[in-house]
């Protein structure tokens, strides 16, 4: 056997040994799609147009993403949220309607910890937020409507069960969303918006903590995992609330949630899927 014959042999034998490895140790990250439907009340206060307080309904409809991070799979994962929103409300007498619509988007991650009791899991991590909206008040005047705005850091955590109702799978999953520091708009009080168009664009941008920009999102839900697509039902419920200006925001509401919600596998048709390739999931 010459040199040659060798040669191709132990490189034959090295991209085997190669492939086998990489087969073996192949991770599989499945994506976790929500889409979910909220429904309740909503109580709105903006002094910038009035300071009555208008009570109403809350519609919201939202979607979800979570995977594993690919860099370590089993301990960090990934959430993306974008939520479309709309209250509606009456003041006291019922003679006056406000309006208010947003737009939301977030994304972030979050490092997970398997607890001690069976089923049980954590995670503790931070997002980035964005949200678009805007109050109107149909009533005559200069000033109608109130904009917001804002983009801030957020932290987040969730606490996760994963077991059985009588024969049925369930996750009962808890999160909240924590503003910590950003920016939001605001114009000062009585400021026309015709006045911002005309050029006048100082101090409409503030540094949002805790002192001038309160927020909180949270949520209850469980998952029954009927199949392959899982039925959620749950609460949801929010605090915006901010103070700057010689103006107050107060944007409080309540929903039940109902959606559904899957994983789903991207996989490659022409790559053989190895029988001791790893699924990691990011909620269960």
């Amino acid at each position: 056997m010459n040199r040659i014959t060798i040669f191709i042999l132990l490189a034959a034998i090295s991209i085997s040994s190669v492939g086998h490895a990489q087969e073996v140790t192949e991770i599989l990250r499945p994506v976790n799609s929500v889409y979910t439907l909220e429904a309740g009340s909503s109580h709105v206060t903006d002094t910038y147009l009035s300071p009555i307080k208008y009570t109403g309904w809350h519609l919201g409809l939202k979607y979800e993403r979570n995977q594993a991070m690919k860099f370590s799979p089993e301990n960090w994962v990934m959430q993306l949220r974008f939520g479309m929103e709309a209250d509606h409300g009456n003041n006291i007498v019922g003679n006056r309607d406000l309006w208010y619509g947003e737009l939301n988007f977030s994304w972030g991650m979050s490092r997970r910890w398997k607890l001690p009791i069976d089923g049980l899991s954590g995670g503790v991590g931070f997002s980035t937020g964005l949200k678009a909206g805007c109050i109107y008040l149909d009533r005559g005047g200069n000033n109608p409507a109130s904009a917001k705005a804002s983009l801030m850091v957020n932290a987040t955590g969730y606490l996760a069960w994963n077991g059985k109702i009588g024969r049925l799978p369930v996750t009962v999953r808890y999160q909240p969303v924590l503003p910590v520091a950003g920016a939001f708009f605001a114009p000062d009080y009585g400021e026309l918006y015709y006045e911002i168009y005309l050029g006048n664009h100082s101090g409409l941008a503030h540094f949002g903590w805790w002192g001038n920009y309160f927020a909180l999102d949270q949520s209850l839900t469980a998952d029954l995992h009927f199949g392959s697509t899982s039925l959620r039902i749950g609460y949801s419920g929010s605090i915006y609330s901010t103070k700057v200006n010689h103006t107050v925001t107060n944007i409080f509401t309540h929903a039940a949630v109902i959606g559904i919600s899957g994983e789903w596998l991207s996989l490659n048709p022409r790559k053989k899927l190895s029988k001791e390739a790893e699924i990691i999931s990011a909620t269960y």
